[in-house]
């Protein structure tokens, strides 16, 4: 992937002839006050390791929390965002409880055990989940068992995107809160969050997840008609 700045000032980036790969957790979360927040926390990426929090308030305002320009510029150029703020992100993930600093925002949740979902997920072959024809294959049973949830789906900036779960666990408790201001207990994700095409799953949880980002190949201009007037 290759980067330069365009003529507004917002990068830009350029593909080669690779997809990008992102693999870490999502952790989708609800608060009694109506705010639900989505925090990325990616292990591997084109931008190395890094923390990113999308923050949907409860009248659908929509912020995205992000450590540097470059990552706010491809994180908002492929999901959508009401405002964009480029402030330190700290996660830190613990095997039963993550803390979460990111400008304005102080979060803290503790982790239950995998249950069936994550125990199946856990099984799967980790090179399978990095298959996007294998997150094409899940995306309807995805959808019919998770409201909201999507494997698959067309991202911003003419982009393609495919989710692999590994596992997910469920959020027992929250505290949270946003400039000062309390946001309350946990809560389902609900309504959903309408940053890209699909949702987290309605119930609080953490889900360790293989993203591929791709830009979608232009069709092949149609073959122009090489027969003359006469035919032949």
């Amino acid at each position: 992937m290759t980067v330069r700045r365009g003529g507004s000032g917002r990068l830009v980036f350029g593909w080669g002839s690779g997809r990008l790969v992102f693999e870490g957790w999502i952790a989708g979360l609800g608060t009694s006050s109506g705010t639900r927040v989505v925090v990325g926390h990616w292990e591997v990426s084109p931008f190395g390791p890094f923390g990113d929090v999308m923050i949907e308030r409860a009248d659908g305002h929509r912020l995205l929390l992000a450590p540097t320009r470059r990552t706010a510029d491809f994180i908002a150029g492929t999901y959508r965002f009401d405002e964009v703020r480029v402030v330190p992100v700290d996660v830190r993930r613990g095997r039963e409880a993550w803390t979460v600093r990111a400008g304005p925002l102080d979060l803290r949740f503790t982790l239950g055990r995998s249950g069936p979902m994550g125990l199946l997920l856990r099984a799967l072959p980790g090179a399978l989940a990095r298959r996007p024809a294998w997150s094409a294959l899940t995306d309807l049973p995805a959808r019919l068992l998770l409201r909201g949830v999507r494997t698959r789906g067309s991202a911003g900036s003419g982009r393609r995107e495919w989710y692999g779960a590994r596992d997910l666990r469920p959020v027992r408790t929250l505290s949270a809160a946003f400039a000062g201001d309390d946001l309350g207990a946990s809560a389902p994700v609900d309504p959903p969050v309408r940053f890209g095409f699909g949702s987290v799953p309605r119930s609080p949880g953490v889900t360790r997840v293989v993203t591929t980002v791709a830009p979608v190949r232009a069709r092949r201009p149609a073959r122009a008609d090489r027969r003359t007037a006469g035919g032949g």
